[in-house]
């Protein structure tokens, strides 16, 4: 609590005046990596991307998917990603992704699933290339799950908040292909069922949710 008020009060101007406004006004950019291991000091960012949310529309059409051409050891990541080394060699630098997404991250709430994982994954990748960030506003529909499924009371297991096990408590379908632009997808149709669901349509101050 006392860390949530200290991040809060620790906003630009301009960003209290985002928390402010009402959630279903924000302008949300939801953002999903697939890495090679869960250390953002050893292991890599192999893919990333990203989609919009405005008035409630999800707008897979300005969707951005790029695939790292540069990963140095893929580790056991295809396994879960299905990205090998021959995909690397269509994929593009990091540096270019990261050069699109960067001017982004001024202009929406960032919303993932698990934040605290991928955006230290991000903060590496934009140090790595000298590429200073700004404080930015994000949401992490893994902890607003966390919160609602505290305050009913319920039991929370170790798969419990999976971007998947989440969806299935909203009845939205199991999508079979798993890659960072799905997962995005994945994120932000969850991500509005949440909102729905917490508000009962009403909407609520988005510093509510961060």
């Amino acid at each position: 609590m006392f860390n949530t008020l200290k991040r809060l009060l620790g906003f630009s101007p301009e960003l209290q005046d985002t928390l402010q406004q009402n959630c279903f006004r924000a302008k949300y950019l939801v953002i999903d990596l697939e890495l090679t291991g869960l250390n953002p000091k050893q292991d890599e960012i192999v893919s990333l991307a990203w989609l919009p949310i405005e008035d409630q529309r999800i707008f897979v059409g300005q969707s951005e998917h790029f695939i790292n051409a540069h990963v140095n050891e893929l580790k056991q990541s295809p396994i879960f990603h299905g990205i090998d080394s021959h995909a690397l060699e269509g994929g593009v630098p990091l540096v270019l992704a990261l050069q699109q997404l960067r001017p982004l991250l001024d202009k929406y709430v960032l919303v993932f699933h698990n934040a605290e994982l991928d955006w230290l994954f991000l903060k590496n990748a934009f140090g790595q290339f000298n590429m200073p960030i700004a404080a930015t506003v994000m949401v992490d529909t893994m902890k607003i799950e966390h919160k609602r499924l505290s305050l009913q009371g319920q039991e929370i297991g170790f798969d419990d908040l999976n971007l998947a096990a989440c969806r299935a408590r909203y009845s939205l379908p199991e999508y079979l292909t798993h890659n960072a632009l799905t997962d995005a997808l994945a994120t932000a149709e969850l991500f509005l069922a949440q909102l729905n669901k917490i508000t009962s349509g009403k909407g609520i101050a988005l510093r509510q949710l961060v």
